[in-house]
């Protein structure tokens, strides 16, 4: 009889474990497929999410061997390797966040009055923030999601896009004065200044 495997705490121990048995690889793709399909369907749609999830854990397992295992946790790298195959697809994200606006309104929300409000401010919110969102340069708006989105720190966000800190908090700083400005210097969802 043998022993129950080892539990695997870090990401790190993870990726050190598929250098000898592959298949171990797949724990990683349990735990952050999900997140990752997320973030990319959020920038790109659900139809290009499934894929591009896909080739990021294809290309994260080819690269195991250079992981940094000093690391302990793999998001900052899975999303910074997502983040590179959507920008092989930035022109439809853009065409997305186009779409957004002249998409129709979802449809009617029912009773209680403050659900239907409440789904009314989202809308407006959101073809606001997607006109906001599609004006930035593309490496401000890479910053700016994988801070909101994937609720990742500034160090993380830092090692996702292989650039410093300080040159994330620029980006995170510049993208957030140019969504203040081109929303009217307005929260959207109240209409506070």
């Amino acid at each position: 009889m043998t022993a129950p495997p080892l539990a695997r705490v870090t990401d790190s121990d993870v990726i050190r474990e598929s250098l000898a048995e592959p298949e171990a690889f797949a724990e990683l793709f349990d735990r952050y497929s999900g997140m990752i399909f997320r973030y990319v369907s959020k920038r790109l749609g659900p139809e290009p999410a499934e894929d591009l999830v896909g080739e990021t854990f294809a290309v994260a397992f080819a690269r195991r061997r250079s992981y940094d295992q000093t690391y302990l946790d793999a998001r900052p790298w899975l999303f910074g390797i997502a983040t590179k195959l959507v920008a092989r697809h930035h022109r439809s994200e853009a065409a997305r966040y186009r779409a957004l606006l002249r998409s129709p309104q979802d449809g009617p929300v029912e009773s209680p009055a403050e659900r239907v409000a409440a789904g009314v401010s989202a809308q407006a919110a959101r073809r606001r923030l997607a006109t906001a969102l599609a004006v930035l340069p593309k490496r401000d708006r890479d910053a700016l999601l994988l801070y909101a989105w994937c609720d990742l720190t500034y160090e993380e966000v830092a090692r996702a896009l292989d650039i410093p800190v300080g040159t994330v908090r620029s980006r995170l700083n510049r993208a957030r004065r140019k969504v203040r400005a081109e929303l009217g210097e307005t929260n959207p969802l109240t209409e506070e200044a």
